[in-house]
């Protein structure tokens, strides 16, 4: 894996741009995989690019764990769910690189999404690990990596650490500009 490197928070307001759906429209990547009622974990959420649209698919019965590593990506966040009338559905956390404190959700969540955050760890295995804990049976998880930061050898090492987690893909998924897969915990 390369060094492990963060995107800067700052980055993070190109990121959330309303322009960025001609690219990643985040209705066509998620609708197929995320219904009403789910509990869906997002892992580097940013300032909720995919945040919003997940609340949005789940539903008021349903839960979005977004868990953030940057306080101020964090707290963007958190204004912009508020203004969409989300925060009832949006768990905003606080994680740390190494962790992301999920114990209270374990073996609950239906979806994770894991969009372009794999590579800014400093080990997939671990992340893996913590992901397929949190997941149900059956439950599945959306990885999409740039194809401009992560190479077919580096996104097959994280399908392996995945694999070494009990993720097995399931689909290759079509998402512009990255390498993807869908991966799904045993039932």
């Amino acid at each position: 894996m390369p060094e492990h490197r963060v995107c800067p928070w700052w980055l993070g307001y190109f990121l959330a741009s309303p322009l960025r759906r001609l690219v990643h429209n985040p209705s066509g990547i998620l609708s197929s995989y995320v219904r009403e009622g789910m509990k869906v974990l997002e892992p580097g959420p940013g300032m909720g690019f995919f945040t919003l649209e997940l609340a949005r698919l789940v539903g008021v019965p349903g839960r979005i764990i977004a868990v953030e590593i940057q306080p101020k990506m964090l707290a963007a966040l958190k204004r912009r769910v508020a203004k969409a009338g989300f925060s009832g559905r949006v768990d905003a956390r606080l994680g740390a690189p190494h962790t992301m404190g999920l114990a209270d959700v374990a073996g609950s969540v239906d979806f994770a999404l894991a969009f372009a955050i794999v590579h800014e760890l400093p080990a997939a295995g671990p992340f893996f690990q913590e992901v397929a804990q949190a997941l149900k049976p059956g439950g599945s998880v959306l990885l999409a990596e740039p194809s401009g930061h992560v190479t077919g050898q580096e996104f097959a090492a994280e399908l392996e650490a995945a694999a070494a987690a009990g993720l097995h893909r399931v689909e290759n998924p079509r998402v512009p500009r990255s390498r993807a897969a869908l991966l799904r915990k045993a039932a």
